[in-house]
């Protein structure tokens, strides 16, 4: 009897769809507020250990050995690791850090840990793509090296990294509804609070829709700021 009552009870909870966007709303806000401090942090963060990845090798501005090795094997380990294992792995580093293991500011950490690394590599292979003489011009125009990654180096790789930047946000809006298993709020929260434990499938069918045309966005508005910048 209890068995045949189950998937009454499952359907029976479905929020009503006039109800949806009411508590969708918040949520992809969330997301979003999630995904733009973690970006911002990448950005900064993950765009420095890529320029020091590329000029520190053997075709950048000053190579050494030793500090591109240790960049690449911190890169490496950061990439190797699935985002659910980290997110547990660094939960008391995070609690130590933020004060708390839930919320927006829980999942910001272990999500700027995971980008940086990934960022930093995208942008180090945006600028291994750039031709020798690119940089042979910058020097020969009398350029200090911080003038020379400005002006030449990040302006011609532009597209590259503003393809790589739309790939990294693609990732770390996945990466949220991740940390939505750890109670981060967002569209992920929502999806298994609601749309998994309380077989809502209102719900769920709203995060997946809402999921998917967020990221053919995304990824129309990069290809578009691409072309724009790829024009002379």
């Amino acid at each position: 009897m209890s068995e045949n009552r189950l998937p009454d009870i499952a359907f029976n909870q479905n929020t009503p769809w006039s109800e949806v966007p009411e508590m969708l709303l918040p949520a992809y806000l969330e997301t979003w507020i999630m995904v733009g401090i973690v970006m911002t942090l990448v950005i900064i963060i993950g765009g420095f250990v890529g320029v020091l990845l590329f000029n520190s090798s053997k075709k950048g501005l000053f190579p050494h050995r030793s500090l591109h090795d240790v960049l690449s094997i911190l890169v490496n380990i950061g990439r190797s690791l699935p985002f659910l294992v980290l997110m547990a792995a660094i939960i008391p580093f995070t609690k130590w850090l933020t004060g708390t293991t839930i919320g927006i500011p829980a999942a910001v950490v272990p999500m700027t840990i995971a980008g940086i690394p990934f960022f930093a590599r995208l942008v180090e292979n945006a600028l291994r793509e750039l031709p020798e003489e690119v940089t042979a011009v910058g020097r020969v125009s009398g350029g200090s090296n911080l003038q020379i990654i400005q002006s030449v180096q990040l302006s011609e790789a532009l597209p590259s990294l503003i393809s790589a930047a739309t790939l990294n946000t693609i990732t770390m809006i996945e990466y949220s509804a991740i940390a939505g298993t750890i109670g981060a709020g967002g569209i992920g929260y929502l999806a298994v609070v609601y749309g998994y434990q309380r077989f809502d499938h209102h719900i769920m069918i709203a995060t997946i829709i809402t999921l998917i045309i967020t990221i053919q966005v995304v990824q129309l508005v990069g290809q578009k700021l691409s072309q724009w910048a790829t024009r002379p």
